[in-house]
C-alpha cells in the first residue's frame, strides 16, 4: 500500500527553520500498530495523521513512541496541507482530536490556531527536575508538563539538561520559560521520555505558557520565541480559556511511502 505523506517545517517562514512535522492524509484510519511504526520510521518529533469525515477532519498524532494528545506544530502542518495541498476552500480547518474539536483558519501572518488553553499550577520542584536541569529555576509550575521559570532569556539559553535524569520525571516533560529581550517571554522544551531531548518550536507548550505570561504580564497578546537551534516564533493570544497561536508554514518534502 502506498500512502502520500508530507514534511512541514512549522512555525517557520523559510526550510530548515521552526519544527518539521510529517502529514500523512489517510482515506481510513490504519491499524494503531501500522500508525505507530510510521511515525517511528519518520523519527521526527511528530508525524501527523488525518481522515476527512464529511466537514470535519479526524486527527491523531503519534511520537516515534507513542500516540500524543495535543500537538500544536503537526496540528499546524496538518492544517498548512488542507489549505495547500488539498485545495481546501473553507475558511476554516475544523479538527477532531483527543483533545476535542481545534480550529485553524487563516491569518495575515500565516495560520491561527484555536486550542485549549492551561494555566499551570506552582508545585514543589522534583529532585530529578533540579538535578536534570542543573540550576534551580525561580518557581516550578505543572501542567501537563513541568513549567520552570528562570529570570532571564539568557538563563535559558545557557541550561545545558541532562536528559537521563529529565526522562524519569511523571509529566510529558519539561518547558523551561522566562522574559524576552526581544519578545514577552522564550522557552525551551525537553521531552526525553518521547524520544526527543529538545523540541525545535512546541505549539502545546505555549498552550500553557501563553496563560501563565498573560497572568504575569496583564495582557493577553504576547510574542514569544523559541530558543532551539532551529528555532521559532509565536503570536499568542489568550481568549478565556482557550489559547490562539498564530504561525507560519514552509514545505520540505512531497513523498509516496510504501507501507506494505
Amino acid at each position: 500500500m502506498k500512502l502520500k505523506m508530507f514534511q512541514v517545517d512549522a512555525f517557520s517562514e523559510h526550510v530548515f527553520g521552526g519544527n518539521p512535522a510529517a502529514v500523512c492524509p489517510l482515506e481510513a484510519w490504519l491499524d494503531d500498530s501500522m500508525l505507530q511504526a510510521i511515525a517511528e520510521e519518520n523519527n521526527l518529533s511528530e508525524t501527523a495523521f488525518f481522515v476527512a469525515k464529511d466537514d470535519v477532519f479526524e486527527l491523531r498524532w503519534f511520537t516515534p513512541v507513542e500516540e500524543v494528545d495535543l500537538c500544536g506544530h503537526a496540528t499546524l502542518a496538518t492544517a498548512h496541507v488542507i489549505f495547500t495541498h488539498l485545495a481546501f476552500n473553507e475558511p476554516e480547518v475544523v479538527f477532531q482530536t483527543r483533545s476535542g474539536e481545534l480550529r485553524v483558519s487563516r491569518a495575515e501572518s500565516g495560520y491561527a490556531m484555536d486550542f485549549p488553553g492551561t494555566l499551570p499550577n506552582p508545585t514543589e520542584a522534583p529532585q530529578e527536575l533540579t538535578d536534570g536541569l542543573g540550576k534551580p529555576p525561580e518557581q516550578v509550575l505543572a501542567g501537563f508538563d513541568y513549567v520552570a521559570v528562570y529570570g532571564s532569556e539568557d538563563e535559558i539559553r545557557s541550561l545545558s539538561p541532562d536528559f537521563e535524569k529529565l526522562k524519569d520525571l511523571s509529566l510529558r516533560g519539561v518547558v523551561v520559560t522566562a522574559p524576552g529581550k526581544n519578545v514577552d517571554f522564550v522557552s525551551r522544551c525537553f521531552f526525553p521520555k518521547l524520544r526527543v531531548n529538545e523540541d525545535p518550536v512546541t505549539g502545546s507548550a505555549h498552550c500553557e505558557l501563553a496563560p501563565y505570561w498573560a497572568d504575569q504580564l496583564g495582557r493577553s497578546k504576547l510574542s514569544a520565541e523559541q530558543l532551539s537551534q532551529r528555532g521559532g516564533r509565536i503570536e499568542c493570544e489568550v481568549k478565556g480559556e482557550r489559547v490562539v497561536l498564530i504561525g507560519r508554514c514552509a514545505d520540505f518534502m512531497s513523498a509516496e511511502i510504501q507501507v506494505a
